[in-house]
């Protein structure tokens, strides 16, 4: 496919979701961040049941052998803070959007798109961040 983005990083929705995602609106290489990793750490200690336990525990497996996350840095906090800034000026509170804005944090500094499957989170972020809706 042309239009296939090389890189990008795959927000913590969309790396859930990879088994219902079709490859081609993916990039070719994923990435993921550290704040995945911690999201995702956070969904094995909240699940309400063994059951699920056991499926989070499996994806975090996975996510663990096949990626080097992208670290959260210095210049990924600088950034974050222009994004906290968009948000606020865009009318969004920033709070219950911290993840989010950490993990585009990242994918801004890496000058990688940010694959989701809620763009609409990340409204307002233009110029700041590529995002690509999946």
């Amino acid at each position: 496919m042309a239009d296939r983005h090389p890189a990008g990083v795959l927000d913590t929705c969309t790396y859930i979701d990879l088994d219902v995602l079709d490859p081609a609106d993916l990039p070719a290489v994923p990435e993921l961040t550290a704040i995945t990793m911690a999201e995702l750490q956070q969904g094995v200690v909240m699940a309400k049941d063994a059951a699920v336990r056991a499926a989070r525990m499996e994806k975090l497996g996975a996510a663990v052998a096949d990626f080097d996350p992208l670290p959260f840095n210095g210049d990924a906090a600088a950034r974050y803070g222009t994004l906290v800034a968009l948000a606020v000026a865009a009318g969004r509170h920033p709070r219950p959007r911290r993840m989010d804005l950490m993990i585009a944090a990242i994918a801004s500094v890496q000058g990688l798109p940010l694959f989701t499957r809620s763009a609409a989170d990340f409204k307002g972020l233009d110029g700041s961040l590529t995002v690509v809706a999946v």
